[in-house]
């Protein structure tokens, strides 16, 4: 069996031209995975949880969306990014595809081919849960940009963290300090995990709330977390 390091596509011209396209498709699926999980939380919560249903859903994001504007401070076109946003996902997803143009197609009484006539009883079987993906994938949207307008700061913070981390280091090094590999892994393996979990929380969580709650409290324990990691950093040490 040969080894990675021997395989055509991880090397040479072959392996940097095909990374770019091997990141898009891994985001691209784990942008559908996390909206499939959207989607499928809000079908429980409207249909088995919230006696308001659909309506509920629509006001947390008229709330969203109401509170893009009072965040113009953190991002001067977020308002703008996000109703983009929220419209692009909707516009690939259901209009691309057909799918928001069926209910005007099948509410005329005009007659109806044997394919539309089959595919009609099952989009009318299916409406509401429809409705709730659309309504779902607007709001993924404006919490998608909302997030993305986060990167930088988090950026910063890495930065900062790393830079005084590797200052840390040097202080070890020239007072003889010990060494600690296993932090040095933790404390990066933890940043994964904390991204993700803030990533994912505010996107998917079922309410509408400030997201200055969920990601100011995880940069500043990001920013710990990558100050450890390079404190530790042993390597020539």
């Amino acid at each position: 069996m040969a080894s990675r390091n021997s395989s055509f596509h991880e090397r040479g011209i072959a392996g940097t031209l095909l990374a770019p396209l091997k990141w898009f498709c891994m985001s691209l699926l784990l942008l559908l995975g996390l909206m499939l999980a959207g989607w499928i939380i809000d079908w429980i919560l409207v249909f088995r949880v919230w006696p308001e249903g659909l309506a509920r859903l629509q006001s947390i994001l008229a709330q969203d969306l109401a509170r893009v504007h009072h965040l113009e401070s953190w991002c001067d076109d977020l308002p703008r990014l996000a109703a983009g946003t929220g419209n692009l996902l909707y516009s690939s997803l259901f209009q691309v595809t057909g799918i928001h143009d069926m209910g005007a197609r099948f509410a005329d009484d005009a007659a109806l081919s044997v394919p539309d006539t089959m595919m009609r009883h099952t989009y009318i079987a299916n409406y509401d849960a429809m409705q709730v993906a659309m309504v779902g994938t607007q709001l993924f949207g404006v919490r998608l940009a909302v997030l993305t307008t986060a990167i930088p700061l988090f950026a910063l913070v890495y930065t900062v963290a790393l830079s005084d981390g590797f200052v840390q280091r040097a202080v070890r090094r020239a007072s003889g300090g010990r060494e600690s590999g296993s932090l040095y892994h933790r404390a990066k393996r933890f940043q994964l995990a904390l991204v993700s979990a803030s990533a994912a929380l505010s996107v998917l969580l079922p309410m509408s709330i400030d997201p200055g709650f969920l990601l100011l409290p995880a940069v500043t324990v990001f920013g710990i977390l990558v100050r450890i990691q390079w404190t530790y950093y042993k390597k020539h040490l």
